[in-house]
């Protein structure tokens, strides 16, 4: 059975020691200034300047990151300002982000589905990210590993530490595979195996 081809972007489910991912999250911030849409599982760059929210918090700015930022971390959700905001942060918006910074989580990432199938023996290799746009229905990224990017390169963004033990999920097109951040801004990135 071939995979689904449904991406999610980065999705946490454990830390780096196999214990389920504990849920812990920060808070931080979109500008008005970025025009691009963040999606539940994007990961975020930290711009360097921070917000003061009406409720008096000081938080981080944040935007979607390219494939060559470091990382400091991944939206998991999107705070709404009312009944009916929207479950993504759509362009141009400020949106308070949760966000996980633990850079010993691991993530569920799917695998795109252009180039050559990442194998078995890619495990230990870092990867790039291919972003894309999130969906406006579910809100979750559109985010894939891009599979013509595996190599030992350090300065790559993921780390392939499995494949997600998951029904119906086989190494192919658009196999879900374990990561770990290698770029984030709270660890050291290091070369793959």
């Amino acid at each position: 059975m071939a995979n689904v081809n449904a991406p999610f972007g980065l999705r946490p489910v454990a830390d780096a020691f196999g214990r389920p991912w504990n849920g812990a999250l920060t808070v931080m911030t979109t500008t008005t200034g970025d025009g691009t849409a963040i999606g539940i599982g994007d990961p975020l760059l930290a711009l360097g300047t921070s917000t003061t929210n009406t409720d008096g918090t000081i938080t981080k700015d944040v935007k979607i990151a390219a494939t060559t930022d470091v990382i400091e971390g991944v939206c998991v959700g999107v705070i709404p300002d009312t009944s009916t905001s929207t479950i993504y942060r759509a362009a141009s918006t400020v949106r308070r982000l949760l966000v996980c910074t633990d850079p010993d989580a691991l993530y569920e990432c799917q695998e795109g589905t252009g180039g050559t199938a990442l194998a078995a023996a890619d495990l230990g290799l870092n990867i790039s990210l291919a972003i894309g746009s999130p969906s406006t229905t579910t809100g979750l990224s559109g985010a894939t590993l891009d599979n013509g990017t595996e190599a030992t390169t350090n300065t790559l963004a993921l780390k392939l530490m499995g494949v997600s033990s998951r029904p119906n999920n086989a190494i192919g097109d658009s196999c879900i595979w374990l990561v770990k951040l290698n770029r984030s801004r709270y660890a050291d990135q290091l070369a793959g195996l």
